[in-house]
């Protein structure tokens, strides 16, 4: 592997995480390395600096140069270049690089090249959403197996350093979060086992189309060894496991709320039960857990610990594993977390439900609600989403900049809902979305923050918006109030 890059010019787009971890691997491994980034502030010329000296140090037959103010203008002699995640397939790098016969990959399709004869198996993991949560879960199951693993991808270590570091860490397996703008650049990549959560229109900008979309998340599925996982109650999921090019003896494992059939993973009388990987799938069923072993119990999240098993199951985990890893999850801030209870008010921070398919699970937990949502809605429509919602609504508060387009929804689907409209996107403004929404609701009901949109509007990112949901909650308790 090493062979393959000593001696390259290879450009690297973006002075992010990704691209700072790239840029060292390629340049430790004798590559010629140049890094393009449109910006040329504070940070990035602090980062620019903090890599060159590393370089200097540690690139041995390698260099890196950073470029920083231009990254449209392709480097002359690239041979290969290697994008963040984010950076938009048009960009004007991008078409430079077509035109010159140069290849576009990503992070993650050079981890897969660095891999050793020994590396870790990858069991890998998209959707639209649930990917965190169910690779969270599924490395808690292959730790009680008693595996060597860690999460992958789009969260934790950048996976070029985990594969780096493969020769003293000595990882059995693991656990890959693949996000739609990763897979578009991993063509080579082949994971042990791969599962689609859920498909619905998202980023959709960065895509061009719902077709493209689907197509980059199938790639999770190509060259699969063992197991192709899907989503029954989702059958665009299926359908990229008939579209997709696997080996020999590969399976198509569903995963369902409901009863399961032969090759599925399901729940009967509360109980979560595997007739994929038992000796006689057509008669027979193993327990793995109950519902009651999953926190939060909450219907999409019962989804992703059966995605999370089948995988496993994939691996060979037994089903002791299974419930012991489950029970032991516990899942990250800002996903369907309990806040507080305020006057027999319960107040929950799902802040991470930034599209619409991610809140229309998080309304789906509660009877009675009174949704705190709005933001950026990325081009997001939300006829159907209200249409689903509106008989549990008890009332509603919108914020931030795109907030008329769910206003226009809910005049259209739930006219009667009393609806508060707050014309401001400062960071006051949630301080004041909790106290309205306080207003409208009783005792018995939940105060839901699913924005179903993206936060940069008013926030630097999701887990921002959360904390300012979860301190406007903690003001209403506060002493005196």
């Amino acid at each position: 592997m090493t062979a393959g890059f000593a001696g390259a010019y290879i450009t690297v787009a973006g002075l992010g995480v990704s691209g700072i971890s790239a840029a060292r691997a390629l340049a430790g491994r004798g590559a010629h390395v140049t890094v393009v980034d449109g910006g040329d502030g504070e940070r990035q010329r602090a980062a620019a600096a903090e890599l060159e000296r590393w370089a200097e140090k540690e690139a041995a037959e390698g260099s890196v140069t950073v470029r920083l103010g231009d990254g449209a203008t392709l480097p002359e002699s690239t041979g290969l270049v290697v994008t963040s995640p984010g950076w938009k397939p048009d960009s004007p790098l991008f078409t430079a690089a077509a035109e010159a016969g140069v290849d576009v990959v990503g992070d993650v399709e050079i981890a897969w090249r660095l891999r050793g004869p020994d590396a870790a198996d990858w069991l890998a993991v998209t959707g639209t959403n649930g990917k965190t949560t169910t690779v969270r879960m599924l490395a808690a199951i292959l730790e009680a197996e008693g595996l060597r693993t860690t999460v992958a991808g789009n969260i934790g270590t950048p996976i070029i350093d985990l594969v780096l570091a493969q020769d003293t860490e000595h990882y059995d397996v693991l656990a890959v979060e693949l996000s739609s703008y990763q897979l578009h650049w991993a063509p080579s990549v082949r994971a042990h086992s791969g599962a689609v959560l859920n498909l619905a229109p998202d980023h959709l900008d960065w895509h061009g189309s719902m077709a493209a979309y689907a197509a980059d998340k199938g790639r999770i599925y190509e060259g699969n060894t063992v197991a192709c996982v899907y989503n029954v109650a989702d059958e665009a999921t299926e359908d990229l496991v008939r579209e997709a090019d696997v080996e020999e003896g590969c399976r198509a494992i569903g995963f369902t709320l409901g009863t399961p059939g032969p090759s599925q993973l399901g729940v009967v009388e509360g109980l979560l039960v595997d007739r994929a990987f038992v000796e006689n799938r057509h008669k027979q069923a193993q327990e793995l857990a109950e519902v009651a072993d999953i926190t939060p119990p909450a219907p999409h999240n019962i989804a992703n610990a059966l995605a999370a098993a089948a995988l496993a199951r994939a691996y060979g985990v037994r089903p002791a594993a299974v419930r012991e890893g489950l029970r032991a999850f516990q899942p990250d801030a800002h996903r369907i977390q309990h806040v507080a209870e305020v006057a027999g008010v319960t107040y929950i921070d799902d802040s991470k439900a930034t599209n619409t398919h991610a809140a229309e699970a998080s309304l789906a937990s509660y009877d009675h609600i009174v949704w705190i949502a709005g933001g950026l809605a990325k081009g997001a429509t939300f006829d159907e989403l209200v249409r689903t919602a509106a008989g549990r609504l008890r009332g509603v508060v919108l914020i931030g900049a795109d907030r008329a387009l769910i206003r226009e929804a809910l005049a259209r689907h739930a006219p009667d809902v009393p609806v508060v409209d707050l014309d401001r996107t400062d960071t006051g403004a949630m301080s004041a979305a909790v106290r309205e929404a306080a207003a409208l609701a009783g005792p018995g009901d939940t105060v839901l923050l699913a924005p179903a949109c993206a936060s940069m509007d008013m926030y630097l990112n999701y887990n921002k918006r959360g904390d300012a949901f979860a301190d406007a909650v903690r003001e209403l308790n506060a002493p005196g109030r």
